[in-house]
């Protein structure tokens, strides 16, 4: 199977920078688009940024500007630099990919386990 593995969340102060990372591992032939979504306490999962397998990016209009989704194929890792991070940007964040597990497969969606981020005021 496939796992993704999140790391790079804490606490931080407000204005402050974090960068985070999800490593792919497992039976994987190939991997399409990577993201990353959040969760805030009582709000549905949205989008922050996702990247596809060519390198194009979009971004959820709260963090344009201040937030960079990358990639590393050849580790089969997707990073979120987020910078001037402010309270609202407070969630779980997950890091969601498409794997294709064989060459004839179809691609699957897969998520990770969430990494909490927390900005202070």
């Amino acid at each position: 199977q496939v796992q993704l593995v999140e790391s790079g969340g804490g606490l931080v102060q407000a204005g402050r920078s974090l960068r985070l990372s999800c490593a792919a591992s497992g039976s994987i032939f190939s991997i399409n688009a990577m993201g990353w979504y959040r969760q805030a306490p009582g709000k549905q999962r949205e989008l922050v940024a996702r990247i596809t397998g060519g390198g194009s990016t979009n971004y959820a209009d709260a963090v344009k500007g201040r937030f960079t989704i990358s990639r590393d194929n050849a580790k089969n890792t997707v990073y979120l630099q987020m910078n001037s991070l402010k309270p609202e940007d407070t969630a779980v964040y997950y890091c969601n990919a498409d794997v294709r597990i064989y060459a004839y497969s179809l691609y699957d969606d897969y998520w990770g386990q969430g990494t909490q981020v927390t900005v202070s005021s």
